[in-house]
């Protein structure tokens, strides 16, 4: 029961983290940690005050401190040992990716314990040594057989393959912290921990043999226990505990898709859509037509129905994309419950672990490693390829000039199939929350210096949005006033007007040209520093309370 308060997983809100993190994926309207740095002339450590907390590290060592006190067998003590110190692991591998070097704790820390109380940073190469006994201890001792909603073998085997996979990445791609010699120690964990979940784990990508709406099934389902594909769920009920959903993912709260992570999803034969020679001025209709599967389980598109109008949509039947200024005018539909019934979104379960992840560790492990072969592929990239009806990904394909402009510091000679990987990974795990960590273990951070755009219109007027031929909208000049009387489209239903314009007028939606462009979301996201702001400073207050806590990596 003690451990049981320890629980603490992503849930419903994972749907908006890569907004709210700050990513390539999504625009967002409000305040993030992230942007407020980017754009901050002297972001430093008494502006910079979050993520120094360790009261859940004295919780975990409290009860490893107690728990023999216990009266129960040694494998059940082991078990719960084994949990303690996944929770323990999982703690210490957050304060890593925030700060890097930090004191590494385990044991209490009592009032008179000064040498404790006042340490210094630990070196980073140290404390992940140390998480990773945690996790190995763990992976030998927490039982696979656990309750629904438990911590189980499984579990830690994916935390375990998620965070090597992290670090290994992380050193191979950040000279700054001159730990690259040991990369591919974690990359071979990595590898090691995934195949073990493959060949033990009775898990399998969930796939009915419909293209169109499988993939779609994770995040809009009352029931993942039962799901093949699922490590771990957090599991919701109606009133016994809520999931807590509403529908700020598709409607106009904060956060909307971008087109760049449009753009990433590639076509029905596999080719890239930017290699077309206009995929830049391609109108929102046309972006959808012969595309991965999966675009349309995620984005809304044209001729979609929705059903629960919500707070922020504009009525229900087919959908007219709602255009306003600060969002993008893409919607999401990945983890939005298209249903009016409470009960239903509120027994939604979220899918913590899935399966499809540990595939594509596995993949980009041994391609890391520079061991990746055809029959690894085959075994992880393309059985989720499979699932969305889409060709096989062979080894060596032809270089994405696109990905390559994203990600240039990979240098491996298996770097086409590194940034396919990385592309399937991206469009898998879409606003699932994953992409603010993958971009800062792969030394990607200036990608987020590009401002997300949205909608391109080639000009002023009327245009179809759902795709049936039919005009929804008109775009008038700024200077124009929307007329009382609407004109009524083909269908008889009164078409939706916007006035367009520059950034900073009084125009209903920003557009990047002259009556012409995308559609903007931000002014400006700022300066990424690099390598600084791969990191956080310890705030200054603690570092008054303990002058030992110097600062590193350039923050002050």
């Amino acid at each position: 029961m003690f451990l049981y308060n320890l629980y603490s997983f992503p849930g419903i809100n994972e749907y908006g983290n890569d907004g709210y993190r700050t990513t390539d994926n999504a625009a967002n309207t409000g305040n993030t940690e992230l942007k407020n740095i980017m754009l901050s002339s002297n972001p430093s450590s008494a502006t910079i005050t979050g993520g120094w907390d360790w009261s859940y590290l004295r919780n975990v060592n409290l009860f490893l401190e107690n728990c023999e006190q216990a009266d129960v067998t040694p494998d059940v003590l082991a078990h719960y040992q084994g949990v303690a110190r996944f929770f323990r692991a999982r703690f210490y591998m957050d304060k890593v990716k925030r700060f890097s070097d930090v004191p590494w704790y385990d044991q209490v820390i009592g009032t008179s314990d000064e040498e404790l109380l006042f340490k210094g940073r630990d070196p980073r190469d140290m404390v992940v040594q140390n998480i990773f006994e945690d996790l190995e201890f763990a992976a030998q001792n927490v039982k696979a057989d656990q309750p629904t909603g438990a911590v189980n073998k499984w579990v830690v085997l994916t935390y375990m393959t998620r965070y090597a996979l992290y670090e290994g990445t992380f050193r191979k791609y950040h000279p700054e912290i001159a730990l690259e010699s040991s990369a591919s120690t974690y990359l071979q964990i990595a590898r090691d921990k995934a195949k073990q979940i493959m060949d033990n784990g009775g898990f399998a990508i969930y796939n009915t043999g419909n293209p169109g709406s499988d993939y779609g099934t994770l995040f809009n389902s009352q029931d993942l226990v039962s799901n093949p594909e699922i490590i771990f769920a957090n599991i919701n009920e109606d009133q016994v505990k809520n999931s807590g959903w509403w529908e700020w993912m598709f409607g106009d709260y904060e956060v909307s898709p971008s087109k760049d992570l449009l753009q990433a999803y590639l076509m029905t034969d596999g080719t890239y859509y930017t290699s077309q020679a206009d995929y830049e001025t391609k109108m929102f209709v046309e972006e959808f037509e012969d595309r991965d599967p999966r675009l349309m389980q995620t984005y809304a598109y044209p001729g979609w129905e929705l059903i629960n109008t919500g707070t922020y949509a504009q009525g229900g039947g087919i959908y007219v994309q709602k255009l306003q200024k600060n969002f993008t005018g893409y919607h999401q539909i990945k983890g939005f419950i298209n249903n009016t019934d409470q009960v239903v979104y509120n027994g939604v379960d979220f899918p913590t672990l899935r399966y499809a992840e540990v595939l594509l560790s596995y993949a980009e492990a041994k391609a890391e490693l520079g061991e990746l072969s055809q029959t690894d592929l085959d075994m992880t990239v393309n059985v989720l390829r499979d699932r969305a009806g889409m060709p096989h990904l062979s080894m060596n394909p032809p270089a994405d000039p696109m990905q390559e402009a994203k990600f240039p510091n990979v240098t491996s000679s298996m770097k086409s199939t590194i940034l396919e990987i990385r592309r399937e990974r991206r469009i898998e795990f879409a606003l699932e929350g994953y992409r603010y960590d993958d971009l800062m273990r792969w030394g990607a951070g200036k990608i987020l210096e590009e401002e997300p755009i949205g909608l391109y219109f080639p000009g002023l007027g009327k245009y179809d949005l759902t795709g049936d031929g039919i005009e929804d909208i008109v775009l008038l000049d700024v200077s124009e006033t929307i007329p009382a009387e609407k004109e009524e489209n083909e269908l008889g239903v009164k078409l939706i007007y916007y006035r367009v314009g520059p950034q900073d007028s009084d125009a209903n939606v920003y557009i990047s040209g002259d009556n012409m462009g995308y559609i903007l979301s931000i002014k400006d996201r700022g300066t990424f520093v690099d390598p600084k702001y791969y990191y956080r400073p310890v705030p200054q207050t603690h570092v008054t309370v303990n002058p030992n806590l110097t600062q590193i990596l350039g923050w002050n």
